[in-house]
Parts: structure tokens; C-alpha cells; sequence
């Protein structure tokens, strides 16, 4: 049987919500960046081009005014999801671990399978979680990379305790990245895992699909 398991930090792992679009950056160190994490530009043009996605798919659904209404801080949503992701990648990477392609395609068909289809599962993932259909597998990837992480850790996020430890794996990993946000999106808050006073007003939770067979790093 499939299964949900929420917990305070796979909320962290979210791609939330939206912004207005952002025409240019005002980090001079950096033109053109929205932020820099570990030493590589994400640029503005990126995050533009992954809120118009959402947008275009948002724009063609039947609940096209009520989900783009909710979506106000698009652009700084999908910051917030690029820096997640890659702070995640480094703590994964520290801790050895991995994900495979054949896992973030069980993932996603957990997902379909909760969800009763895949026409279903995008419009999901668009209302709840602002994610094109584009975007679904790099979201699948978290999904099965913040579980493993935490396995690898040893803990249990279905925890407080557990989810310390994998929040303090996190908070280094950020720190290490030495992210700079470009004060037009706000500041990363190592610690919180936040950009800024950023965060979803409507989402309080996110949902782990997990496969009946999990595949272990």
C-alpha cells in the first residue's frame, strides 16, 4: 500500500510558491545572477524561464484564474526551489549518497498511482506545489534524495529528533555553499532554510509519495 509521510523538513524541500517577474539584477558583483551558490550563477533568466513554465501551465487549466491568483511570488518560489537543490546536492554528495533514474521513475508513479493518473498527478503538482509538467521529474529526484539522505544519516524523519539531524546536515551544507542572493529575491537564512521572510502561505506540508519497494542507496 502506498503511503504519505509529512514532515516539517520535506516542506523545506518544496518548490513553493511565486513572484512577479524580475527584469534584472541588482548584485553588481554578479550581474545578471539571481544568486550564487558554491560559486555558480543561478541566473535571473533561469528562474524567469521556470516561473513562465508554471505560468504557461497554470494559464491552461480550467482553474487558470484561482491558481495563477495564489501564485504571487513565482519567480522567488522557484529560487527558493534552485538553492534547496543544490544545497541538497551537496549534502547528499558529503553523505555519499545517490539517486538513480528507476528511482525517481518509481517515485513518480507512486505519485500516479495516489493521484489516479498522470493527468491527475500534474494538476496536483500545479495547484499544490507550483511545479510544471516539465519540472515533475527534478521535483521526483528530491522526493527520493531527502529520504535517503535522512536513511543515510541514520535518522528518522518521521522524528523531531531525526529531523535535526538532517536539518543540521542541511544548515552545513548551506553554509558551505556560501550563498549569495541577489537582495532583489531577499537573503538565504542558512539556519531556516528560507529565502528571506519567504514561505508558502497555503502549503504546510509536503507530501513523500514512497514506493512499496523503496530502493536503498
Amino acid at each position: 500500500m502506498h503511503r504519505r509521510r509529512r514532515t516539517a523538513l520535506v516542506v523545506l524541500a518544496a518548490t513553493l510558491v511565486s513572484a512577479p517577474l524580475l527584469a534584472a539584477c541588482g548584485n553588481q558583483a554578479h550581474p545578471g545572477a539571481a544568486a550564487v551558490v558554491g560559486g555558480e550563477r543561478i541566473t535571473v533568466a533561469a528562474v524567469q524561464e521556470r516561473a513562465a513554465e508554471v505560468r504557461t501551465a497554470q494559464e491552461n487549466s480550467p482553474q487558470a484564474a484561482q491558481l495563477v491568483n495564489k501564485s504571487g511570488q513565482l519567480n522567488r518560489a522557484k529560487l527558493h526551489g534552485l538553492i534547496f537543490g543544490r544545497i541538497l546536492d551537496r549534502a547528499a554528495a558529503d553523505a555519499g549518497v545517490t539517486v538513480s533514474r528507476k528511482e525517481i521513475q518509481e517515485m513518480r508513479q507512486a505519485g500516479l498511482a495516489q493521484q489516479g493518473g498522470e493527468e491527475q498527478f500534474e494538476a496536483m503538482m500545479l495547484q499544490q506545489r507550483w511545479v510544471a509538467p516539465d519540472q515533475i521529474d527534478a521535483d521526483m529526484r528530491q522526493e527520493v534524495q531527502l529520504p535517503k539522505l535522512a536513511r543515510a544519516l541514520g535518522a528518522d524523519l518521521g522524528t523531531p529528533a531525526g529531523q535535526q539531524v538532517v536539518g543540521e546536515a542541511l544548515t552545513k551544507a548551506s553554509k558551505a555553499l556560501d550563498i549569495d542572493v541577489n537582495p532583489r529575491f531577499g537573503a538565504w537564512d542558512d539556519q531556516k532554510m528560507q529565502l528571506g521572510n519567504y514561505s508558502a502561505p497555503w502549503i504546510t506540508q509536503r507530501t513523500e509519495f514512497t514506493p512499496e519497494q523503496p530502493t536503498e542507496a
